[in-house]
């Protein structure tokens, strides 16, 4: 597929997908996130794929936040239908089944922090900057940030960054359980590709019935999260990669893991 606001490029088995619009902080206008719906799709039903990294191009910003001037026109049926597409692509990101990690790179603001949270790993540039200042627009987030800020940094904190808007910094937010790391800036792609290439080597199958358990989980009482985590290891339990692991184990050598 061809892209007008975003890069996809492939480094083996990871996908590296590029916000490219750095003339105005890689913002998310409505082509973009369409088309990060659309690649989304793309690499999830590549079997070769098995992780992918977000970024944004430049060295200033990850995503900035929604487009202005777009935003500025909705009216209520618009804003509420905008906020739905985004709670749909951001879903999509984060129930991919495979690890999408982001390198925040720059500001990850609004719509960004909100894209990000979507992840499943945030690592961050010690630069970064991050934060919901949608409450200085008149608004409030709308591509479910409230939702996954509460559950990654609690009900407080998410309090702290909705009512007032203000922006943290790398290590703040690492504190708090917004970001998973802190690296140098010049370092933040080698350190993402390295993460990637560990998560690679994992048995896809397995990563992905672990993501789901993890994501599923929390939404269910602690039994039927159980339940859930039972039902995926019988799974697991029936693959070639399972077998492939343990025999791998007994023999002494690094397992190959071939996704089935």
């Amino acid at each position: 597929m061809s892209y007008e606001n975003l890069i996809l490029t492939h480094e083996g088995p990871v996908a590296i997908v590029t916000i490219n619009r750095p003339a105005v902080l890689n913002a998310l206008n409505g082509r973009t996130i369409d088309e990060l719906r659309r690649v989304m799709l793309e690499v999830r039903h590549d079997p070769e794929i098995r992780v992918v990294i977000v970024t944004g191009a430049g060295d200033r910003a990850f995503v900035a936040g929604a487009d202005i001037t777009e935003l500025a026109e909705q009216d209520p049926a618009g804003g509420r239908e905008m906020a739905l597409k985004g709670q749909h692509v951001f879903d999509l990101v984060e129930q991919l089944g495979k690890p999408v990690i982001a390198a925040i790179n720059g500001f990850a603001l609004g719509g960004g922090c909100e894209l990000a949270m979507a992840c499943t790993f945030r690592i961050a540039a010690d630069t970064a900057k991050l934060g919901q200042p949608e409450i200085n627009l008149g608004i409030i987030p709308g591509y479910a940030g409230t939702q996954r800020l509460v559950r990654l940094a609690g009900r407080d904190r998410a309090m702290d960054l909705t009512l007032t808007g203000r922006h943290v910094s790398a290590d703040e937010a690492h504190a708090m359980g917004l970001v998973t790391r802190v690296v140098p800036a010049a370092s933040l792609m080698d350190e993402v590709r390295a993460l990637a290439a560990q998560l690679a080597a994992k048995p896809p199958l397995a990563v992905r019935f672990a993501m789901d358990a993890i994501n599923r989980g929390p939404d269910m009482p602690f039994r039927e999260g159980c339940a859930l985590e039972a039902a995926l290891f019988g799974l697991a339990a029936a693959t070639e990669d399972m077998r492939e692991g343990t025999r791998a184990f007994l023999e002494k050598r690094k397992p190959a893991f071939r996704g089935r």
